[in-house]
């Protein structure tokens, strides 16, 4: 795993926190919904890819 996947993450969470608060308080709750929804499956995203390129790894070191 490598930190430039933390900051990412990091980076993804501080943007969609920002965006949440500034929508509700400007009083458009399902936005700020949607737009959790839409950082959660970015951030998931990232963790798939890199779940895939473990498991891609560790079937070529095992020969699978």
């Amino acid at each position: 795993m490598d930190v430039d996947l933390i900051f990412r993450i990091a980076a993804v969470g501080i943007l969609v926190a920002v965006l949440g608060q500034l929508l509700t308080r400007s009083g458009r709750e399902e936005q700020a919904l949607m737009t959790t929804l839409a950082g959660l499956i970015v951030v998931l995203m990232l963790i798939v890819q890199e779940i895939s390129q473990l498991f891609s790894m560790m079937k070529s070191v095992f020969g699978f």
